[in-house]
Order: C-alpha cells, then structure tokens, then sequence
C-alpha cells in the first residue's frame, strides 16, 4: 500500500505564500494522482487540487484558480502545492490524498486509497 506525508503548513498574513510538499512511501507502483484537499473549522472537506501523475496535468477547485499551483515529481512520487495570494478563507488543514486508480472525478475523495494526517496552514488578516 502506499503512504503519503505532508509538510510545509504555517501561519502566514494575507497576501503571503507557502509551499506544501506530499511524499508517497510503500508501494507506489500504481500511483497515478495525487490531490490536495482542505478542511477548515466546521467546514466540509473540499477539494483543492489534483496532478497526473501520467501527464502532469492538473486540476484546480475555482477558489484557488489562478493562485495556487499543483506539480509533481513522479520520480520522487512526490506532490507540491504552491500557495500565493493566501486569504483568510484558505486557513485549513490541508490532506494529501493518492490514488491508485484514474480518478473519474477528481474532486471525489472517494477515489483516493490514501490520506495524510494533514498539515495546517493558517492565514490571518
């Protein structure tokens, strides 16, 4: 099975950046996606991000459009999200999730084998 560690969380002003990193461990033979998802105070889990691990492609939930940026690096199996411009409203803790199969909806956490603990970012005003 493969396992997935995330890093990078802090507590930043708006405006500022932070840089999440998700390394996958155990088997990841048939790693195909990697996504973010976030989840702040009694809020529901979303879906921030998700990259392809067959082509680099990407997908991106429309609050963080344009300000956030998902990579990977498949040799490493390893995943990055590049948060710039943070607002407030992105104060979560944020998961990293694999997925072992192509996700027919990529938002769906019901399409990913495994979830991090979470690293938490904080965003003040």
């Amino acid at each position: 099975q493969v396992q997935v560690v995330e890093s990078g969380g802090g507590s930043v002003q708006a405006g500022g950046s932070l840089r999440l990193s998700c390394v996958a461990s155990g088997y990841t033979y048939n790693l195909r996606a990697m996504a973010w998802f976030r989840q702040g105070p009694g809020k529901e889990r979303e879906a921030v991000a998700c990259v392809y691990f067959g082509d680099g492609g990407t997908e991106y939930a429309d609050s963080v459009q344009g300000r956030f940026t998902i990579s990977r690096n498949n040799a490493k199996n390893e995943a990055y999200l590049q948060l710039n411009n943070l607002k407030p409203e992105d104060t979560a803790m944020y998961y990293c999730a694999a997925a072992e199969r192509w996700p027919g909806y990529w938002y769906n956490a019901l399409y990913y084998n495994t979830w991090g603990q979470g690293t938490q970012v904080t965003v003040s005003s």
